[in-house]
This record gives C-alpha cells, structure tokens and sequence, in this order.
C-alpha cells in the first residue's frame, strides 16, 4: 500500500504571519510533493512563521526532510521561523540524528511550537 492512501495535509492560517501545516499519515516520497506545495502555498501567502504539526505522522522518509529544510531556508530569508510538532519518538530520534532539531525547534504540543516561534522571530 501506497503511503499516499494513508495521508492527509491541510493548511491554516491563525493570523497573516502564522501558518500550521497539519500533516497526517505517511510522509514519504509519494506524498511529500503535497506537503511541499502546501508549504509553498503558506509561504506565498506571506507566512514567516510555520508551524508543521505532525502529531499523527507515523513516518517519514528522507524526501520529507528535503522538504523541512527547504521550508527553513526559505522562512529564514524573510527572517522567520520554522518549528515541528512531533510526539513520536521515532521520527523525534531521526531529527535528533540528523541533528535537524537543532535546524528548527521540535516541540511536543502546538502551544509549545507557538511559544519558540514567537521566541526565534521578531514580531
């Protein structure tokens, strides 16, 4: 089975500067071009801080990763920021590895993810 049958991306947008792409499923390289122009998508619409809640991802792949550290790239030329929700120990333990939690701030809960944002990125 195909990831791209168990996943679900949406985009929201809080306020002008802050959006939350909520992620669901499988992340892998099926379905990561929706996660990267859902991304793109926040990013057009004049978002500096983004929140990737991926409270109910159960994987991801490196294609996935490609596509976090573009969105940190391109948030950080318009001088924001970018932080993922994440509780699964697996996928915390990968951006540990990678060293990616230090790239973006990996938090447990959206509050917590709000709360880092508003810390890295001037108002």
């Amino acid at each position: 089975m195909q990831g791209s049958l168990r996943f679900r991306c949406e985009l929201e947008k809080p306020s002008d500067a802050l959006a939350v792409l909520v992620l669901e499923g499988d992340v892998d390289i099926y379905t990561a071009p929706e996660f990267k122009e859902t991304l793109e998508r926040a990013l057009a619409g004049g978002a500096s801080r983004i929140i990737v809640d991926m409270a109910r991802v159960s994987f991801i792949d490196s294609t996935t990763l490609g596509v976090l550290v573009s969105g940190v790239r391109q948030v950080g030329e318009r001088g924001g920021a970018l932080a993922v929700v994440c509780s699964n120990e697996n996928i915390t333990r990968l951006f540990e590895i990678t060293g990616l939690d230090h790239t973006f701030a990996v938090c447990a809960t959206r509050e917590e993810a709000i709360r880092s944002l508003t810390e890295q990125a001037p108002a």
